[in-house]
């Protein structure tokens, strides 16, 4: 036997089987139905007729009524058989139908996600556009800056070749001015010497012509022209403050220097004087070597000269000293020694005393001898250029009889003026000194 059943949907239209194709158009389908509703969608199964299950066996009146009832019992039982045939495929399709739901809502999760994800992208790729456009115009601005700057060292490169050529120039003038100087010194100092040699026979001619026994005075300084220090001068009977010829033993070398004969009985060979401020004491350490100014006036002896007249016997020094309101003072040292040009001249002294203060306000032990262009002191400022001239500065220390000269006034208040700490304090600039040596034997 042979059994089709069909169903129609709400929503569509579905085809079940139970044993065979279907072989019969819609006309041929009885018209029992089965509805079955699920949701929105409605289920219509319609169902055959039984008279193809009817038996095959000819055709027996006696037969028909005996038979009869079994014919209509197995037809019940064979559509009770379709009947849960259709009830297992209507749950079948439930489940296809929750299934096709849920696949349904995967579906549409699954393309949320996609439009989530694809908007993610975009974000992403519109951020990557605005950070490369960014980063274009940063490089833009770099290379333009670096086009600035190159052009900036080049106009300072230019600036400084123009400069270079400039302080060339300069120096070259600087230079020939040096030369000028120079011989322009040289012949003033063949003057000075032509106009003391003058002065001196000048005043050697009225010493003689004043004084009854200076005849002899006169010939003894006619028969030794030159003495070694000023004490030899004074014992050889000449004993008038003035300019006299030294000459250091055993050498050629000749200086002028200023005799004092008066002070503390004579016998002084002055090596600085300060009275006026008409020389420049901010000197090099050439001329300090050598000496420089009028010793007439204003003047430094030389180094070397003290250095070598020093050491051939014990010397003392005395440095005199006055203030702008007539006060005198002085520092009387008992020991006073220069070392070599090689030990840059370090000064020694011992035993102070005196009215200038009872402490030596030349910095104690020893120091060397420091210039504008020799810095030889025990700062790294370099005293000799900020405190100017030539001297035996410690940390630029308490003293400098070589500063700048500063008139009635302006004296006060001068770190750089000429300064002797413990008499005056460090910022009064005094009016005038002298500093002079003897033998400690005269």
């Amino acid at each position: 036997m042979q059994l089709a059943a069909y169903f129609f949907l709400g929503c569509g239209i579905i085809l079940a089987s139970g044993y065979n194709s279907f072989s019969k158009s819609m006309e041929t389908i009885g018209k029992k139905q089965y509805q079955v509703q699920h949701g929105s969608c409605s289920y219509t199964f319609l169902l055959p007729e039984a008279d193809n299950c009817r038996s095959s066996t000819p055709y027996v009146s006696n037969a028909v009524q005996r038979d009869a009832p079994l014919d209509y019992d197995d037809s019940v039982q064979r559509l009770q058989l379709l009947e849960n045939i259709m009830e297992n495929n209507t749950q079948w399709l439930m489940k296809v139908l929750n299934q096709t739901t849920r696949l349904e809502l995967q579906l549409l999760e699954h393309s949320l996600s996609t439009n989530k994800l694809e908007r993610q992208i975009s974000d992403q790729t519109n951020e990557i556009t605005k950070l490369q456009e960014k980063n274009s115009f940063l490089e833009k601005r770099v290379l333009e800056m670096e086009d600035k700057h190159m052009l900036q060292l080049k106009s300072i490169k230019d600036e400084k070749d123009q400069l270079q050529v400039l302080v060339t120039r300069q120096n070259s003038i600087i230079e020939e001015l040096e030369k000028q100087l120079v011989t322009a010194t040289v012949n003033n100092s063949v003057l000075q010497k032509q106009q003391h040699d003058l002065m001196e026979t000048v005043h050697s001619l009225l010493t003689m012509i004043s004084t009854p026994n200076s005849k002899s005075k006169f010939i003894a300084k006619e028969e030794q022209i030159s003495f070694k220090d000023c004490a030899e001068a004074f014992k050889s009977g000449l004993t008038t403050s003035g300019i006299y010829t030294l000459t250091v033993s055993n050498t050629a070398q000749e200086k002028k220097a200023y005799c004092d004969m008066e002070t503390g009985g004579g016998g002084w060979t002055v090596i600085q004087k300060r009275e006026d401020g008409s020389v420049d004491f901010h000197r090099t350490w050439k001329e300090y070597k050598m000496g420089f100014g009028d010793p007439a006036g204003e003047y430094w002896l030389g180094n070397e000269f003290v250095s070598q007249l020093t050491n051939q016997k014990r010397y003392v020094l005395k440095i005199q000293l006055k203030d702008w309101e007539g006060n005198e003072a002085y520092s009387l040292y008992d020991h006073f020694s220069l070392a070599s040009e090689e030990q840059k001249y370090r000064i020694y002294l011992k035993g102070l005393t005196g009215t200038a203060g009872k402490i030596s306000s030349i910095s104690q032990p020893g120091n060397d001898f420091s210039t504008k262009d020799a810095d030889n002191d025990k700062c790294i400022c370099k005293c000799s250029q900020m405190l100017t001239g030539g001297w035996w500065f410690d940390a630029c220390g308490p003293s400098n009889l070589n500063g700048m000269y500063y008139p009635l006034r302006q004296n006060n208040n001068k770190f750089n003026g000429i300064k002797w700490y413990y008499w005056k304090g460090s910022g009064y600039s005094l009016k005038a000194t002298t500093m002079m040596i003897r033998p400690a034997d005269f």
